[in-house]
């Protein structure tokens, strides 16, 4: 039963020209640069969103040690 899922990841080239010419015909050759334009901004909010999560949040912005 699992066998049958390690299979899917061996692609072959006529596997991945079947997908790109099926992704051509469903969205059309104009509109693929915009899609993965949109998927590089969505990539690049994520990674930048990530570093962000890194630094410390300030209620008040003020990076100062809070008063004692």
């Amino acid at each position: 039963m699992f066998s049958s899922l390690f299979l899917i990841g061996s692609f072959g080239t006529t596997e991945i020209l079947l997908i790109i010419f099926v992704i051509v015909l469903l969205f059309g050759a104009k509109r693929i640069p915009e899609l993965f334009k949109g998927m590089g901004q969505g990539v690049r909010e994520f990674k930048d969103a990530t570093k962000d999560s890194n630094k410390p949040e300030y209620r008040d912005n003020d990076p100062q040690q809070p008063r004692s």
